[in-house]
């Protein structure tokens, strides 16, 4: 089945050949058909297999169906970064239609806060909100979802990970009961169906490689010490001097400044992003990397579901992430649509349980790369399972020793 065939909007078509996307991709040939049909959808899908145009491209085509002079589709996601790269998609899709959308996230300045409300308050056909933020809005009474007809919950998993469970449930008491609801996510654990069971009706299902990287990643793992770990990144970047768009993640957002640091000593273009930066701050840098001015972007685990762009040849984990789904979501943003990537994981002796982990998560062994020889030996490979930590309990003095000393301190 290709576009044409799914009887989407004319003017949807011309977009979509216009952004150079040729077939669908599995998601969408399954969701875009059922939520045309108005169906409820459970869309199990890891990051990198197109599921945004899966729910963007068919509330296009039913807004342009309608009509509608109010908000129509309210769409919630965990991150600033997510609900920009929605906004931005949205926007090139509608490029021939006459619909608007705004992202309604938080950090931003006065201004930004009274765009929002403007829009909240004489609708804009499509919303795409952090919780937190929008919570904020609601609370002013000036918000009208009367209207809404179409509820996408994107990263659904990484929300209710961040504690928004409860955010979600308010924010849905203000929309109508009949509605279409389209819930997305990477992973599908029992908080996420007992969601789900809440409030979607009769949802069609699709699931799709749960927790599996894709096909065209090739994975590699260096053994390392810790202090080996920069000079192991200048290897590997100095290796593929030819690739021009790479992300180095990490876990702790004090190592971005130290990694961005690092590379532009050895005249390496890098620069950092976390959500330490003013909002401003990251969107420029996005903004460059995008353009290729910078080669390399060093991100924490906030980024690695909110990124979209294109073309990402090679992801660097400078160390591995305490979560294993984190790992699969870090290196989908290379080989996206298809294409090929390269990721490579420095692990140190701490982080070898953690590689064990992802390991069994993704069912396969990724392949160890030898430490190069002029950088020293690298550590044996050794899992130390994490003990309980034992609880230590002071003595008490028997009654007699208690007398003694007693009878020694009235000496």
């Amino acid at each position: 089945m290709n576009f044409q065939e799914m009887n989407l909007d004319e003017n949807i078509i011309e977009a979509i050949n216009y952004m150079g996307f040729d077939q669908p991709t599995e998601i969408q040939e399954f969701a875009i058909p059922n939520i045309i049909a108005g169906h409820d959808l459970i869309a199990c899908a890891q990051t990198g297999t197109g599921k945004t145009a899966a729910f963007v491209l068919p509330i296009l085509h039913q807004i342009i169906q309608t009509q509608n002079q109010s908000t129509s589709t309210l769409i919630i996601v965990p991150t600033r970064e997510l609900a920009i790269q929605i906004d931005q998609q949205i926007q090139g899709f509608s490029y021939f239609l006459n619909i608007g959308s705004i992202a309604i996230y938080g950090g931003g300045d006065g201004i930004i806060y009274a765009e929002q409300e403007r829009a909240l308050k004489n609708g804009r056909d499509i919303i795409i909100a952090t919780p937190g933020r929008l919570i904020s809005h609601l609370a002013q009474g000036y918000v009208n979802f009367k209207h809404i007809k179409h509820l996408v919950l994107d990263e659904a998993d990484k929300m209710l990970d961040m504690g928004f469970l409860d955010d979600i449930e308010k924010i849905i008491s203000f929309l109508p009961k009949e509605r279409q609801t389209l819930l997305f996510s990477a992973t599908m654990p029992p908080k996420i169906r007992s969601l789900a069971k809440k409030i979607l009706r009769q949802p069609k299902e699709i699931s799709l490689s749960i927790s599996k990287p894709a096909e065209g990643v090739n994975q590699n793992v260096i053994l390392c010490y810790e202090e080996q770990k920069q000079p192991v990144l200048l290897h590997i970047l100095n290796q593929y001097q030819a690739y021009t768009s790479i992300i180095i993640f990490t876990s702790q957002k004090r190592k971005v400044n130290e990694i961005v640091q690092f590379l532009r000593s050895k005249k390496i273009t890098a620069a950092g992003i976390s959500s330490d930066l003013e909002q401003n701050i990251r969107e420029e840098v996005i903004i460059k990397f995008r353009a290729k001015n910078l080669r390399v972007l060093v991100a924490t685990d906030v980024m690695s579901r909110g990124i979209d762009i294109k073309n990402i040849e090679m992801v660097i984990n400078y160390d591995a992430p305490q979560d294993a789904e984190d790992y699969v979501h870090r290196i989908g943003r290379t080989a996206r649509a298809n294409s090929k990537g390269d990721a490579f994981t420095l692990i140190s002796p701490r982080d070898m349980l953690r590689i064990k982990n992802i390991e069994d998560l993704i069912e396969m062994q990724i392949p160890r790369l030898p430490l190069p020889e002029e950088l020293g030996e690298a550590p044996i490979w050794k899992i130390e399972e994490k003990q309980p930590k034992k609880r230590f309990y002071k003595k008490s003095k028997s009654k007699n020793a208690t007398h003694r000393n007693s009878q020694h301190n009235k000496r």
